[in-house]
């Protein structure tokens, strides 16, 4: 079970400092079948995840699929009647729920996605069923009555915008019902990418246990993995930050253009990220994981973000990114650095390396291999790379001009990113 740190700066996992490491798998209540489920929670839990984020409702941008399991009642002109709930669809999704604590992964669930608000950024992008607001509460306490046993994370919004104060009621409902039924369950928001700040009668809630931010999938906008970090970090009140979408291993760039997230941007966005205020955790994110894609099978790239086609979730499941996440989670761990923070004014260069300290012990991010110069004196330190691909370790030399009260570092032997260690 997860709980949040005396200091709210952490998570507790069943009670010890615990890492908060997320799979994307918005799709996973309407796409998957029985058993690709238990294929799939095997695999991430070998790997070490404790967490899958998954949408209670039908994601708007999902792949097609053949499953028929939607969670409402259609009216003749194909959008959901709210008030005729299928049962038999969220019974389903307490037995996935339940599953995946069999295999110690806690769900985190998203109530109401941006799509089924009114005046949404996705909602104005195109037309769909807009949840009633007076079905909210009885909605949000159905969800938190049925899932409670099993200790989700309630997610209350999903890649939303505030552009009024109805949107902003919708999930204040949602989030005060969840919270009367559960008091016990955490809460955060997921807010649209790039997105810097929370409408204040949600930040203040006392019934909102974290902070999510999304830096997303726009590749003109990357330095957003550290910029929102910082910017979490520093809200009052304080609460755990976590990146929870950082952009997707293999997702086409946003809005068409050409280009696709490798392994190695996924990882920069996750280090990036846990060493600049948002430590609590990170999320991780496949392309054709998070929409369940069958290659058989459609996906609408007009939808959203325009996103070119995802790979067959056989094959995303497998990406490599979903170890390098899962590494950060096992050295976090390991390292006992729940409490690490920034260290950023030590560094001589470009803001896309970053710097944290735990106790006398110093880490910082090296995207490209340079020459890094410090502000101050390292030489007593014992400094070691770590290849981040290959997770190879190398001894560094660093020298001192003590005219300038800068140390440089050696560049180190790999060709890649790598991770330093300056320990005393």
């Amino acid at each position: 079970m997860f709980d949040i740190s005396k200091d709210k700066r952490y998570f507790l996992v069943d009670g010890e400092p615990g890492f908060y490491l997320a799979d994307t798998c918005w799709s996973a209540f309407t796409n998957i079948s029985d058993e690709d489920w238990q294929y799939y929670l095997s695999v991430r839990k070998q790997q070490g995840f404790n967490v899958i984020q998954i949408n209670m409702l039908w994601q708007w941008d999902s792949s097609a699929t053949n499953l028929a399991l939607l969670p409402f009642g259609k009216n003749a002109d194909g959008t959901f009647d709210f008030s005729k709930r299928n049962d038999a669809y969220f019974d389903r999704a307490v037995r996935m729920v339940a599953q995946a604590r069999d295999y110690g992964i806690t769900v985190a669930l998203v109530l109401l996605w941006c799509n089924y608000l009114p005046d949404t950024w996705a909602t104005k992008l195109k037309a769909t069923s807009l949840f009633p607001l007076d079905l909210v509460e009885e909605y949000a306490e159905y969800i938190a009555q049925r899932f409670a046993k099993y200790q989700p994370i309630y997610i209350i919004s999903g890649d939303t915008d505030f552009p009024n104060d109805t949107v902003i009621e919708y999930y204040e409902r949602a989030l005060n019902a969840v919270k009367r039924v559960d008091p016990n369950g955490l809460t955060t928001l997921h807010i649209q990418g790039r997105a810097d700040s929370l409408p204040k009668r949600l930040q203040n809630n006392s019934g909102l246990d974290f902070y999510m931010y999304q830096s997303g999938h726009n590749s003109a906008y990357q330095e957003t993995t550290y910029l929102l970090a910082e910017k979490f970090a520093g809200e009052q009140p304080q609460k755990p930050v976590i990146n929870s979408e950082p952009c997707y291993e293999q997702m086409g760039y946003s809005r068409k253009v050409y280009g696709r997230f490798n392994r190695f941007d996924v990882r920069r966005a996750a280090w990036q990220s846990v060493l600049s205020g948002a430590s609590a955790g990170v999320t991780y994110g496949a392309h054709g994981i998070w929409s369940w894609h069958t290659a058989s099978e459609d996906f609408d790239s007009s939808v959203g973000e325009a996103f070119e086609p995802p790979y067959d979730w056989h094959t995303a499941l497998h990406f490599e990114g979903a170890w390098d996440y899962a590494y950060i989670k096992t050295f976090f761990e390991s390292h006992h650095l729940h409490d690490i923070k920034p260290c950023q004014d030590i560094i001589l260069g470009s803001p896309e390396i970053r710097a944290a300290q735990h106790e006398q012990a110093i880490y910082i991010y090296l995207p490209s291999n340079i020459k890094l110069q410090l502000k101050g004196d390292y030489q007593q330190y014992k400094i070691s790379a770590v290849h981040l691909e290959t997770k190879q370790t190398s001894m560094l030399d660093a020298k001192y001009n003590e005219d300038k009260q800068i140390t440089t570092l050696a560049m180190h032997p790999f060709i890649g990113d790598a991770l330093y260690i300056l320990e005393k």
